[in-house]
């Protein structure tokens, strides 16, 4: 009994990440099949445990595509009406995680065909990065490394000269799986520019460098320069330092010797508090005496301020002459002319 048939080729598809692709189900319907036509497209996982994922259907002169998440807005049928024949998928900008197993079913009573697809999403190379491993020198070995942070593999690499001599040295070795240039017992003829190309089967990437080979550094020279530095840098420390120091005993000491007092040396005396002294022990002494006795004393005014003779102890007697002293101006000093009494001779109060 003849019933409808697939016609597209069932074959694995790779592509890029980021690309469209579109994967083919085409079929032929026969005269026994009158039932409603159905197409569905599953995604077969890798585990076996786990079941087919329905992601798009059409069925009743209907498209449904909300089964899968994943692919919302990404996918759809290559013709709008599978009825002509074409139930095609195309699925746009494509992740990694759309690899996988495709299977397309198509259903029309009695009629029942599927077909299978294998889906491969790689990621091109990108940023790929060029860098120079050992010391740029006459007879040294360098090495050119090259490597690409994305890409799916199998990667390969390969390096080209692109500036002097196109042809890369007769002593290089190139590992295309690691990406890695060897230029051994290199030469200044070895300078350049060099160019690394990371490619695998969907896209292509690139970086370059610049290789200076240089005559070898006088290291002893270096030592020794880094040597007399060093103690030229010591040597001005250590003035410093010892500057400092002297500096701050400098100061310390001006600060003690400002601020030093002997305990030793009594304070100065002060004359007019001497006076004042002696002219309020006087008032004491007179208060107490009568007016009747204060009539024999002779008022004679003080001419100037009693001397630091006057400060005695109480138990020493003073004899005084009887000269004539004016009185000091009493009311500057705060205090009231008093009459002293003199003594003559032989004792007796004159």
């Amino acid at each position: 009994t003849r019933s409808l048939s697939i016609t597209s080729v069932e074959q694995p598809i790779e592509k890029a990440q980021g690309d469209k692709v579109t994967l083919p189900c085409t079929f032929v319907l026969s005269e026994e099949d009158e039932g409603p036509l159905d197409i569905e497209w599953v995604l077969i996982p890798a585990d076996n445990q786990k079941k087919e994922q329905i992601i798009i259907m059409y069925a009743v002169d209907r498209i449904y595509n909300h089964y899968y998440a994943a692919m919302t807005g990404r996918m759809q049928f290559t013709n709008p009406d599978p009825r002509s024949g074409d139930g095609s998928l195309d699925i746009l900008n494509l992740k990694s995680a759309d690899t996988g197993t495709y299977q397309c079913k198509v259903k029309k009573a009695p009629g029942v065909q599927s077909q299978k697809i294998q889906l491969t999403v790689l990621v091109k190379p990108a940023r790929t990065k060029c860098s120079i491993e050992g010391s740029q020198e006459i007879g040294k070995d360098v090495i050119l490394k090259c490597a690409s942070q994305e890409g799916s593999p199998l990667l390969s690499y390969d390096w080209r000269r692109v500036s002097g001599k196109q042809e890369l040295p007769a002593t290089s070795m190139l590992n295309k799986n690691t990406g890695e240039l060897l230029l051994k017992n290199a030469s200044q003829d070895y300078s350049g520019t060099y160019s690394c190309v990371a490619s695998n089967r969907v896209g292509t990437d690139e970086c370059s460098l610049e290789l200076k080979v240089t005559p070898p550094i006088n290291t002893a020279g270096i030592i020794a320069g880094a040597i007399i530095g060093t103690v030229l840098g010591l040597s001005v420390l250590a003035f410093l330092v010892i500057c400092c120091c002297k500096k701050h005993r400098d100061k310390k000491y001006e600060k003690e010797v400002h601020h030093d007092i002997r305990e030793d040396v009594p304070p100065p005396k002060s004359r007019s508090s001497t006076a004042r002294s002696y002219i309020g022990s006087n008032r004491s002494s007179l208060g107490s005496m009568s007016p009747s006795n204060m009539e024999g004393y002779t008022k004679t005014p003080y001419s100037q301020v009693p001397s630091e003779d006057f400060e005695r102890p109480p138990g020493q007697n003073a004899t005084f002459a009887p000269s004539k002293v004016a009185a000091p101006n009493l009311s500057r000093m705060g205090a009231v002319p008093v009459m002293i009494p003199a003594q003559s001779k032989d004792g007796s109060i004159v």
